[in-house]
């Protein structure tokens, strides 16, 4: 299964002008009126996957599959009104002239179905293709053509062929007008879960008699195109679980973030130290922890793998900043935090949102995981809309460094004023922008005015 939602590629073949005549009538007739109700009954039924849960706004039908949906309206669909089904009503239709040409291929569309067929043979555009099903082993010869230059052998296509009607080799079909190729894997699984459907039918409704496969596909060949809708979901999600956001060097762009106070600098110090898998950045020694008074160095450390740098810790006086590759990783070092740390912990606030971004068709189909790279703007973009939350937020949230009071109460206070305008600068000093793009993401100015500081040149 590739990483993608594109796991499946469309294809369009040509039809029989007589077969294109019979299929619009069938279509302008399936518009009429009093029809219209049982045309988006039946296309809501073949596209069911697409239309619940909100799916269809993460991965839409392929073009294939929307008009492999109205095969089934005009072929196999039965009105749940107790109307006769389109090709009935063609059938017997006497207010309108029908060409023999066209009326002869209207029982051969009554007897086809969906299916998941193979090529015997490498595809050859000079040559007829010769198919097998994968569900039953019916083999069919339909025409070639250049479009089967797109077709391989070991790609099974999924489509509906039509007996042709003029003549008498029951092997001789024609193309229904388009498909989808898939993989090998994904053909078997696309019957594998069908038949699981199939069988749990068969349970619930207590009777073992759907028929062979032939007249299964009949009248439930939907439940193909449903097979096909979930490995194609499957697919997106597993496209981006595995999206590689980079940085324009190359490495891990960290865009989970999170974001605590604390108060006991040696404490963290020597616990983030004892932890194996991270190892400290430009790491002080003990004669120099201490610079500037009583102010503590900011320490970094960092967690690599595969010379990749994966996540990075950054100890200021009163901020622990922990920036990762994933929200996982995140999770995992949140955990660990929590462990050995405790209630010395003062979350503020985290970000788990990667960057938003269309993936291309190429990035879909490729066999690898997508990497996208996250440009400065894109990074101080979102860095900036967390940092604003949080910040904005921590203005009335109590601080253990202004005696359990809030900044916008302390700020009323001559005694803790100043301490509010340290806190705020070891925040702008320390701003993660800075590292990654070179100046702060977030304006502090706007803390600063809002617990009237006078503000600072930016």
């Amino acid at each position: 299964m590739k990483h993608a939602s594109e796991q499946a590629a469309g294809f369009w073949t040509p039809r029989p002008a007589s077969l294109d005549g019979v299929l619009s009538r069938l279509d302008n007739l399936s518009r009429k009126p009093e029809l219209m109700l049982q045309r988006e009954l039946a296309h809501a039924r073949a596209l069911k996957p697409y239309l619940e849960g909100g799916a269809g706004r993460l991965v839409a039908p392929l073009e294939q599959e929307v008009e492999l949906a109205s095969l089934y309206l005009f072929c196999d669909y039965y009105p749940d009104d107790g109307q006769l089904t389109l090709i009935e009503q063609l059938r017997d239709v006497i207010t309108e002239y029908i060409p023999e040409e066209e009326r002869q291929w209207l029982y051969p569309l009554k007897h086809s179905y969906l299916d998941v067929l193979k090529p015997v043979s490498p595809p050859k555009s000079d040559q007829d293709l010769v198919l097998q099903s994968l569900a039953d082993g019916t083999r069919l010869v339909l025409p070639g053509g250049d479009f089967v230059k797109e077709f391989a052998a070991d790609r099974p296509l999924l489509t509906r062929v039509i007996h042709d009607p003029h003549t008498q080799e029951l092997d001789r079909a024609v193309w229904a007008g388009c498909g989808i190729a898939v993989s090998q894997v994904d053909a078997e699984a696309l019957l594998d879960i069908t038949s699981e459907w199939r069988r749990e039918m068969e349970v619930t409704t207590g009777s073992f008699a759907l028929g062979e496969w032939k007249e299964f596909a009949k009248r439930f060949g939907y439940m193909i195109l449903w097979a096909l809708a979930q490995r194609r979901m499957a697919a997106l999600v597993d496209a981006v679980v595995h999206i590689g956001y980079r940085n324009p060097n190359g490495q891990p762009y960290l865009y989970a973030v999170a974001l605590y106070d604390h108060h006991e600098h040696r404490f963290f110090t020597d616990v983030l130290s004892e932890m194996s898998e991270l190892h400290a950045e430009n790491p002080a020694s003990e004669a120099t922890q201490r610079v500037e008074g009583d102010r503590p160095l900011v320490r970094q450390w960092v967690q690599q793998e595969d010379d990749r740098l994966v996540a990075r810790l950054t100890l200021t006086a009163f901020q622990l900043i922990v920036e990762c590759d994933s929200p996982q990783r995140l999770d995992h070092i949140k955990h660990r935090l929590a462990a050995s740390l405790g209630f010395s912990l003062h979350f503020r606030g985290e970000t788990l949102v990667p960057p938003t971004r269309q993936l291309s068709v190429a990035e879909l189909m490729s066999d690898e995981p997508p990497t996208l790279v996250v440009t400065p703007e894109e990074d101080r973009m979102l860095l900036n809309q967390f940092l604003e939350k949080a910040y904005l937020e921590w203005l009335d949230q109590p601080h253990l460094a202004l005696s359990g009071q809030t900044p916008r109460h302390a700020a009323a206070t001559a005694t803790l004023r100043g301490k509010i305008g340290e806190l705020i600068d070891d925040m702008e000093q320390h701003d993660p922008g800075r590292r990654r793009f070179g100046k702060p993401a977030f304006s502090y100015n706007r803390l600063r005015a809002h617990v009237g500081l006078e503000e600072l040149p930016e």
